[in-house]
C-alpha cells in the first residue's frame, strides 16, 4: 500500500485507489442508527447526528459512487460525491441496492468471516445475506477501515508525544508519592495513588475513559484488576506495584498514551520478581524487533506475527499458560482503537501493521501471588521509521533504593 499521508476528510481518489490495492471491486458502507461507527467515521458523519433510517454508500473501484437513502433523510449523504437514489418502501430499497451492487464480483463491508475479528464486524448477518443475494461476494474491509480511520495525522503524532511526556511524568509523580509516604510512615492505599494520577491528568488537560490500574501484590496478577475504594489494598514496604495508566490530551483528535510499569517498595528487588520481569521484558523486546525487522526488510507484517514473537519467548521460558491476553492493541482516539491489534490468542489478527498507526506491546505473566507486565507504545511513521514511546523499562524500579 502506498504511504501517502491521509488527512481528515473523504477523498474519493484515495478511497478508490485503496479499494483497488486491496483487491475489491467496490466498498459498500452501510449504517442503521449508528450501529456501524466505522462507516460513520470514514464518511465524515458526526456520531451525534445519527439518522433513523438505513443508508448505503457504494464506492466502486472505478466510476461514480452511489448513494441509497430514505426519503425522510434524503440529505443524509449530500456532503459526499455520487449519484443519489431515494427509497421509501422496502421493495424500492431492495431493487435499488441490487442495481447498485449487482455488477460487482467482490465488495468490502465491515464484516469478518466467522466473526474472527469482532472489531471489524459491524454489519449484521441479514444485511450481508441481502447483499450476497445480488451476486457479489462480501469480504472484510478491515484493512480499508484501518487505512482511513486508524492512521494518524502529523498533528496526532505530536499530540501523542505530548501525552506520552505527561503520562511518563505521572509515573514519576506516583512513584515519588509512594516512596515519600512509606518513608514517612503514612498509610496509603491503591486508590490514593489512583486519585493522585487522576488529579494530575485533570490539571494537565489530559482525559481518560477509565481511572488507571494500581495493583499491589496479588492484584497485579489480575490483568484487568479494577482499582476501587473498598476493595483496594494498602501499599506497604515489601510490596510489588503495577501501574497501568492511559490518557490523551483533551482536544479534538487527541490520541492516547498507554503504558504499564513496575516498581518494588523496597531497597532491592527480590529475585523472584526480577526473574519474571526479565522474561516479560525479553518478550516485549522480541515484539519490537519483529516490527523493526519486517519494515527494514520491506515485507508485509500482520498483527498476529507480533503477538507470536512475544508469546514464543514466554512459552519457551515455561510460562505460556500465564500469558492470558493478546500482546497489544491498536491505539487511537480510543485506548483500544480500530486498527490492527497484536493478537494471535483471542483472534488471529490478519490485518496489516500499517505506517502511521500506533499500537501497544504489553506482554505479561500473571501468577496467583503477583503479576508482571511491561507496556510500551510503537508508532510507525510515514517513512516506516519505528518509534518506541513510553520509555523501555529495563528493570523493576526499587522505590526505596
Amino acid at each position: 500500500m502506498s504511504q501517502t499521508s491521509v488527512e481528515p476528510g473523504f477523498d474519493l481518489e484515495q478511497v478508490q485507489a485503496a479499494i483497488k490495492e486491496f483487491g475489491f471491486d467496490g466498498w459498500l458502507l452501510y449504517d442503521f442508527r449508528g450501529l456501524n461507527v466505522l462507516a460513520l467515521r470514514v464518511l465524515g458523519l458526526p456520531e451525534d447526528s445519527i439518522g433513523s433510517r438505513r443508508f448505503y454508500y457504494f464506492v466502486p473501484a472505478e466510476g461514480e459512487p452511489q448513494k441509497l437513502v430514505h426519503r425522510i433523510e434524503a440529505g443524509a449523504l449530500d456532503h459526499l460525491p455520487g449519484e443519489k437514489h431515494v427509497y421509501l418502501k422496502w421493495q424500492e430499497l431492495h431493487q435499488a441496492l441490487g442495481t447498485i451492487v449487482g455488477g460487482s464480483r467482490n465488495i468490502a463491508m465491515e464484516y469478518s468471516a466467522n466473526n474472527a475479528n469482532p472489531y471489524v464486524s459491524r454489519v449484521d448477518g441479514g444485511t450481508i445475506e441481502l447483499v450476497r443475494s445480488y451476486g457479489p461476494e462480501v469480504g472484510s474491509s478491515g484493512n480499508l477501515i484501518q487505512y482511513f480511520e486508524s492512521r494518524w495525522t502529523t498533528e496526532q503524532w505530536e499530540l501523542h508525544l505530548e501525552a506520552d511526556r505527561l503520562n511518563r511524568a505521572a509515573f514519576e509523580l506516583a512513584w515519588k508519592f509512594i516512596s515519600d509516604n512509606i518513608r514517612a510512615g503514612t498509610p496509603i492505599r491503591e486508590t490514593d495513588v489512583q486519585n493522585l494520577v487522576i488529579n494530575y491528568y485533570h490539571d494537565n488537560n489530559l482525559t481518560t475513559y477509565h481511572p488507571p490500574i494500581v495493583g499491589v501484590g496479588p492484584n497485579s496478577g489480575d490483568p484487568h484488576y479494577a482499582t476501587r475504594k473498598g476493595s483496594d489494598k494498602q501499599i506497604k514496604e515489601g510490596d510489588l506495584v503495577l501501574l497501568d495508566m492511559w490518557a490523551k490530551l483533551d482536544v479534538p483528535s487527541g490520541v492516547y498514551s498507554d503504558l504499564t510499569k513496575m516498581a518494588f517498595v523496597g531497597q532491592s528487588v527480590p529475585d523472584q520478581y526480577t526473574k519474571i520481569f526479565n522474561i516479560v521484558a525479553a518478550a516485549r523486546d522480541a515484539g519490537i524487533e519483529c516490527v523493526k525487522s519486517a519494515f527494514a526488510e520491506d515485507r508485509p507484517l500482520q498483527g498476529w506475527e507480533v503477538d507470536q514473537a512475544t508469546r514464543d519467548v514466554i512459552e519457551a521460558a515455561g510460562y505460556g499458560q500465564y500469558f492470558i491476553h493478546r500482546t497489544g492493541h491498536n491505539i487511537g482516539q480510543e485506548t483500544h482503537g480500530n486498527g490492527a491489534h497484536m493478537d494471535n490468542l483471542e483472534t488471529k489478527e490478519e490485518r496489516l501493521v500499517m505506517p502511521r498507526t500506533c499500537f501497544s506491546i504489553e506482554p505479561g505473566i500473571y501468577l496467583d501471588e503477583f503479576g508482571i507486565r511491561s507496556e510500551i507504545n510503537v508508532y510507525i511513521d510515514e517513512n516506516t521509521n519505528i518509534h518506541v514511546t513510553g520509555g523501555v523499562q529495563t528493570e523493576i524500579l526499587p522505590l526505596l533504593g
